[in-house]
């Protein structure tokens, strides 16, 4: 299967129109439907709601941290500062990964079916990447169950956070400094279950925030010798599924807290936003790796540590 994402221009307008028109019709209902019932001093409005939602899907599959850059927002609009609102604020960031989750499933759809081929003896390839897979979600779902506490309670803030995207950015500029992407690596489907799981292992160091979990999947896999083409598809199809995996989690566990609070219209606006930014984030993507470098993420994850660093320091935060 040698093209990544079908370019079926028409059909991805429509499906984004489609989410367009989903969330405009979220606003246009009783009131009631956005309202919180337990915050009233901080539901999130319309325009914070689309905030959160470009965040979320522009950067949940970049390798610049997605999680960095939620927290860094909620700062900025200065929402979920109490134990009550925080709790409320995270699960709805939780429920809006729905869209960037849908994006991926429609953007790769002919490899999900191609997996659900292989799921049934018609596709020996699908077969093979869903066995990958499943090898690298199970080590990143038992270590991110045993330290969710821990990482909650001690790594969740800014300055974790500006560290992680520093870091991350100067592994990014001495993998291309070395020349560690090779255009000759493995093609996707001759990735085995074993250097899979070497994959998560590693995308449990996600666990901390700022680090990306996309950027420690593509350098795991680059360095268990796919191409950068495959790396960067593996670590997308490896995110629908821990995503999917932990929005589930999550929602059957605070779900109700996102209902209680935001009410229905603020959580499928932001999951709309989302769709969309994610549609438009993984093609970018993809399209500048075919012709440019991955170092450019590299500088902007250590520009905007550096300014983290700086507002830290001088107190904004």
């Amino acid at each position: 299967m040698k093209t990544v994402l079908p370019r079926q221009n028409n059909k991805h307008r429509t499906l984004c129109t489609l989410f367009v028109s989903f969330g405009f019709l979220a606003l246009s209902v009783d009131p009631a439907f956005g309202v919180g019932h337990q915050i009233s001093s901080e539901t999130l409005s319309i325009w914070e709601a689309v905030i959160f939602g470009i965040v979320e899907g522009l950067t949940e599959f970049l390798p610049i941290s997605s999680t960095g850059h939620l927290l860094a927002t909620k700062e900025i609009l200065n929402v979920g500062q109490t134990e009550l609102t925080e709790t409320a604020i995270d699960s709805y960031i939780v429920s809006i990964q729905i869209g960037a989750i849908f994006a991926v499933a429609f953007l790769y759809r002919l490899r999900l079916m191609q997996m659900i081929l292989g799921i049934r003896g018609k596709s020996a390839e699908g077969k093979q990447m869903l066995s990958s897979l499943i090898a690298a979600f199970i080590p990143t779902a038992v270590i991110g169950l045993a330290a969710a506490d821990f990482v909650k309670d001690k790594l969740y803030a800014l300055w974790p956070v500006a560290v992680a995207w520093i870091a991350g950015g100067i592994c990014i500029l001495v993998v291309e400094r070395r020349d560690a992407i090779s255009a000759s690596g493995k093609k996707l489907e001759e990735l085995t279950p074993q250097r899979a799981l070497l994959i998560g292992l590693v995308q449990a160091l996600a666990l901390w925030p700022g680090v990306s979990r996309s950027l420690v999947t593509i350098l795991a896999a680059l360095f268990v010798g796919l191409t950068l083409k495959a790396a960067v598809e593996f670590s997308f199809l490896l995110g629908f599924i821990t995503l999917s995996a932990a929005t589930i989690f999550e929602l059957g566990t605070d779900g109700q807290t996102v209902i209680d609070s935001f009410g229905y219209a603020t959580p499928l606006i932001g999951l709309c936003v989302a769709f969309i930014a994610a549609v438009l984030s993984v093609r970018f993507m993809v399209d500048w790796l075919e012709k440019k470098s991955f170092a450019v993420f590299g500088y902007y994850r250590i520009a905007v540590g550096i300014i983290a660093v700086t507002l830290l320091s001088a107190g904004y935060f």
